[in-house]
């Protein structure tokens, strides 16, 4: 070993590196430090980086006089380590310090590593050196504190021993770090504590699989990554939106509680958010995930009424369960009247449009003016738009204008800007103000509030705003609620003033799905061809001994709620499809999930009351509906038997809509978690590819995607099988 070659590679001067590249060069080398640390198990001597940073110290000058040729080692190992990384990065700007954005975690086998690069040849003697030098100053990393000297210092003294020329060029080749780093995104560098974060957290980053003395096989900066844990890989979007918290429908027993009492749901927003997250690769929220609107969100093929007078019909089917071949679905399904192309209502509407300082998004208020573009595009001479905004103070953009005039109407939507805070309870007075003053006698008279959700001035009381909203809904102006963007995503209030106003609440993630929601169903949108829809099952207990509804968690009614006309409940709009989904088990079947009772009368199933009708013995249950005419305060009842001629003894034996709902219900009960309908990714795709029909729009095509975004977000666990 020549000393003296050491010492001339220590004074060595090379190019004053800028500011840029030093700071480049020490967030590097820290992420790879924080790296080792959180990968790191009970660590024996001195791991990598502690190395690394004992030869930071030494560059600081805080070694003494007497470790001189260790002192010119460490010196050569910093130049042959993190000088040439420092350097790539400074001339080709390829893994710049970013702002990383979610990783998707997958796993990986342990009998296939991700291949690591050529090491480099490096003296036999130097390695020895480096080993000693690592020895002999265990104690010194291990006790002495960190040093608080800055970046820029640290930087400026490693950038002293930065290669030069031809051995500068040969070093980057042969220390270049894997393409993956390289094919990185530039932009603007991370705060360095985001990084660390990052770099700690095993979910964004591998732990290396390096030995303590991997050093003389390999100088790689890339580590292997670990196969995934399925208990953690589940990235959840930490976005402060808010949804409205319930609990799961829990197994009931027909014999204590044989009715089922609850307000239908045309809602499709849950669905829109559940497909934003996985496409964004997060899992959703459990409370983001309603069943309900996941399965309500397609198209299903139901005989639809021929008479206005009779806004729907129930359509009733019951086939085996594909998660429990001991229990069985029964569906029920309605569909809205359809009125003729040539009945031509005319619309009253006023346009509620939330331009405070939240919605400066691209996906928010840009995405509204365009999605309201394609609504105005729809409607004709007999239609009125007026344009209400709201931020800080409400004001009228646009007086009641006939919807012929497109180009005046989209003009004022595109002045539109985002600023100031949210009076929401201001913009949604002055709203209702202009559909009053503007309102047509057997037309469509309505508000649509186009909002990220944020109200946080004007009517602090969420009650005495649902009160507003109430009284105007009796007065005949209905809401509607589009929201868009997510970090603020009032999802809560929105359903909130949406099931109070008579109206549908809606999530525009997409240009897509905004030309779904006011083009293609615009009919359900926008007119309401029934109110207050009520549905009640009263079970068999001879045949059925234990049921659970599927989703409808913040529709649930009291029992007398039913006959009371005063009760709100849920409105369906023209040609809208409705479905419901029980879980019910057969008496006898051995899948009851509650043992019976030990001190029961007769200890038998009580007999079916022969009062009923003579085929009561044939019932599996007896469903009733109520609704209201749009302008009627008296409901109408409907009333329909369940039968077990309805059933079919085999899940291929269901029609497609049928196989296809229960593979909705299936993904949406695995991915919140829930204790009931187990199934596998492969199985629920299996399912619902076997059940897309015409699928005319893709939309089916697409659920497809989403099962096998689901399937790599939430790793399946160990065994899981079809129960």
């Amino acid at each position: 070993m020549n000393d003296d070659e050491l010492n001339a590679l220590k004074h060595a001067k090379a190019p004053a590196p800028s500011e840029a590249a030093r700071r480049r060069a020490l967030d590097a080398a820290m992420l790879a430090f924080d790296a080792e640390q959180a990968s790191r198990k009970a660590p024996q001597g001195n791991p990598l980086a502690q190395r690394l940073r004992s030869i930071l110290a030494n560059a600081k000058r805080t070694w003494t006089m007497d470790n001189r040729l260790t002192y010119g080692l460490g010196t050569a190992a910093v130049a042959l380590l993190l000088l040439p990384l420092g350097y790539q990065l400074y001339t080709s700007t390829a893994i710049t310090p970013v702002s990383v954005p979610p990783v998707v975690p997958v796993a990986t086998t342990a009998d296939k590593p991700v291949a690591q690069p050529e090491p480099a040849p490096v003296e036999v003697g130097r390695v020895d050196a480096l080993k000693q030098e690592a020895a002999g100053n265990a104690a010194v990393t291990a006790e002495a504190p960190v040093s608080t000297t800055s970046a820029d210092e640290d930087a400026a003294d490693l950038a002293v021993l930065q290669p030069e020329g031809e051995a500068d060029l040969q070093l980057r080749d042969e220390f270049a770090p894997p393409a993956s780093l390289q094919s990185q995104a530039v932009a603007p560098a991370a705060p360095m504590a985001e990084m660390r974060q990052m770099a700690a957290s095993p979910k964004l980053m591998a732990a290396p699989n390096q030995a303590a003395g991997a050093i003389q096989e390999s100088f790689a900066m890339a580590p292997a990554p670990a196969a995934v844990d399925a208990t953690i890989a589940k990235p959840t979007d930490p976005s402060g939106n808010e949804f409205t918290r319930f609990t799961e429908s829990p197994v009931k027993i027909v014999k204590t509680e044989p009715v089922s009492t609850f307000s239908i749901d045309v809602d499709t927003a849950a669905y829109a958010y559940v497909r934003r997250a996985l496409t964004e690769g997060w899992v959703p929220e459990p409370d983001a995930v309603r069943l309900e609107e996941l399965i309500n969100y397609f198209h299903y093929s139901y005989p639809a009424p021929t008479d206005a007078t009779t806004p729907f019909k129930p359509t009733i089917s019951i086939y085996p369960a594909p998660w429990n071949a001991k229990t069985q679905i029964m569906q029920i399904g309605i569909k809205g009247y359809v009125p003729p192309v040539s009945e031509d209502k005319p619309s009253n509407l006023v346009f509620l449009i939330d331009t405070s300082g939240s919605m400066d998004e691209p996906d928010k208020l840009p995405l509204l003016k365009r999605a309201f573009a394609l609504l105005v595009d729809q409607l004709g001479a007999n239609d009125t738009i007026s344009i209400v905004a709201y931020a800080g103070s409400a004001g009228v953009v646009l007086e009641p204008t006939k919807a012929s005039e497109k180009a005046k109407i989209i003009g004022a939507l595109e002045n539109l800007a985002a600023g100031g805070s949210t009076a929401g309870a201001e913009g949604i007075e002055l709203a209702y103000r202009l559909a009053e003053q503007n309102k047509v006698a057997d037309g469509i008279n309505r508000v649509i509030l186009a909002t990220d959700g944020d109200f946080n001035v004007g009517i602090d009381d969420p009650e005495e705003l649902k009160t507003f909203i109430k009284s105007k809904r009796d007065d005949g102006v209905f809401l509607s609620v589009l929201g868009f963007g997510q970090g603020n995503l009032g999802d809560d209030t929105m359903q909130a003033l949406a099931q109070n106003g008579n109206g549908n609440a809606s999530y525009i993630d997409s240009f897509k799905e905004a030309q779904k929601v006011l083009v293609e169903d615009a009919g359900g949108t926008l007119e309401t061809i029934a109110k207050d829809v009520k549905i009640q099952v009263e079970f068999n207990p001879a045949v059925v001994s234990e049921y659970r509804l599927i989703g409808y968690e913040t529709r649930a009614l009291n029992r007398e709620d039913f006959n009371n006309d005063k009760v709100d409940a849920g409105e369906i709009g023209a040609g809208t499809t409705v479905t419901a989904l029980y879980e019910i088990t057969p008496v006898g079947s051995g899948a009851e999930l509650n043992d019976p009772l030990r001190y029961e009368a007769g200890g038998t199933a009580a007999a079916p009351s022969v009062a009923a009708t003579p085929t009561t013995g044939e019932e599996i249950g007896f469903l009733k509906l109520r609704y209201k005419l749009p302008e009627g305060d008296t409901s109408t009842l409907v009333e329909q038997p369940i039968t077990r001629g309805l059933a079919v003894d085999e899940l291929s034996r269901a029609d497609d809509d049928s196989r296809f709902a229960a593979a909705v219900a299936a993904f949406g009960q695995k991915l919140k978690g829930s204790n009931y309908g187990e199934m596998s990714w492969d199985d629920i795709r299996t399912l619902a590819q076997g059940a897309r029909g015409t699928d005319e729009n893709g939309y089916r095509a697409e659920f497809m995607q989403l099962i096998d975004m689901a399937k790599v977000l939430v790793p399946e666990p160990v065994g899981t099988t079809t129960r």
